[in-house]
C-alpha cells in the first residue's frame, strides 16, 4: 500500500467521532477496527435479519460496509474542515456471503485535492475460512469548508 500523510494531525480521531455518528453502521452492528492514514477496517457480524432470500447476507449491506470504508479511508486523508462524499462506485460481487463475519477493508489509491479514488474488498470468515466475497473501486469528493457535512 502506498504511505500518506494525513492533512489532518487528529485524523484518527475525526473517523471514529465521524463513525459513531453514523445511525447506519451501528444499526450493522459493524464497528471500526482500524485507522490508518489512507486505510480504514470495518468489521460487521452475520445477522441473519441481514439476509436476502436464500440466506446470504445482502448485496447492499455488504455495499455499504465496503462504501463506509472506502469513505473513511478517504477522510483519513482530508483537512481538518473538508468532508468526503462518494461520486460513484462499482462493485463486483464474487462469492455468496455467509459465516461468522465480515471484514471491510478500504484503501486509497490517489488522493487529489477534490478527488479521491480508493479501493476495498470485502472477506467472510467462518472459523479459520476466509473468502473475498466483493471488490469496490469507488470515488470521493473532497467538500472544503462545509461544517454541514464534517
Amino acid at each position: 500500500m502506498t504511505r500518506f500523510d494525513p492533512r489532518d494531525p487528529e485524523f484518527e480521531a475525526k473517523v471514529r467521532r465521524s463513525f459513531n455518528q453514523q445511525s447506519v453502521m451501528q444499526t450493522l452492528g459493524a464497528g471500526l477496527t482500524s485507522v490508518e492514514p489512507g486505510e480504514v477496517v470495518i468489521e460487521m457480524p452475520y445477522r441473519v435479519d441481514f439476509t436476502q432470500q436464500d440466506g446470504f447476507i445482502h448485496g447492499g449491506i455488504v455495499t455499504s460496509i465496503l462504501d463506509s470504508a472506502c469513505g473513511y479511508a478517504a477522510f483519513s486523508l482530508s483537512s481538518p474542515d473538508t468532508a468526503i462524499l462518494t461520486v460513484e462506485y462499482k462493485v463486483n460481487f464474487l462469492d455468496t456471503v455467509k459465516g461468522e463475519f465480515l471484514v471491510a477493508r478500504g484503501q486509497v489509491v490517489r488522493s487529489g485535492a477534490t478527488v479521491t479514488v480508493c479501493k476495498g474488498d470485502v472477506i467472510s470468515y467462518e472459523g479459520s475460512y476466509e473468502k473475498l466475497v466483493a471488490t469496490m473501486l469507488m470515488t470521493a469528493m473532497s467538500m472544503p469548508n462545509r461544517p454541514d457535512l464534517v
